[in-house]
């Protein structure tokens, strides 16, 4: 996985202009079963990962949290939801709380989440390719296929399974 890890921006940079060609196309003509093979192509994927080997996401990107998520980990950690807000998160150039640093500070040596019981949802769905209407979402797609060795599989095996 360190290998795989090493390799995958270049990999992902190398087919980024490929990808955005395919998901503009998709965009325009998405198949009428496109969920259905996402949440197939995505459910193969994930019998074959472990996130535990991984934890790219975690490592290098953090999550957009939400109000529902500032409430509920916040009340998980036995904090005020201010008091979580002032000592984990920022806010960024959209607005949006999100972790002062990466690594995420939850994230144990183990790749494990300290929080995952009430993790944000961008953490539950990442790497969103089995979302409902997913070429809605094609330009988080390309940033997340850099990042996760699953979400850049899927990818490809999507641009096999569906001819445009």
């Amino acid at each position: 996985m360190k290998e795989q890890l090493k390799t995958l921006p270049l990999r992902a940079k190398e087919k980024h202009t490929e990808n955005k060609r395919f998901f503009a196309k998709l965009k325009k003509r998405p198949p009428r079963n496109l969920d259905y093979i996402m949440q197939e192509l995505h459910l193969a994927e994930f019998k074959k990962t472990n996130c535990l080997d991984c934890a790219n996401c975690c490592k290098t990107t953090g999550p957009l949290f939400t109000n529902s998520d500032v409430v509920r980990i916040s009340k998980s950690l036995k904090q005020k939801p201010q008091q979580f807000i002032d000592t984990y998160l920022r806010i960024d150039e959209d607005n949006d709380y999100v972790l002062k640093q990466v690594p995420c500070t939850f994230l144990d040596e183990d790749n494990y989440c300290s929080i995952y019981d009430v993790r944000p949802k961008a953490c539950r769905e990442f790497p969103h390719t089995d979302r409902k209407k997913f070429q809605q979402i094609t330009n988080l797609t390309l940033k997340n296929v850099a990042i996760c060795p699953a979400a850049y599989n899927i990818v490809e095996d999507m641009k096999k399974r569906i001819k445009i």
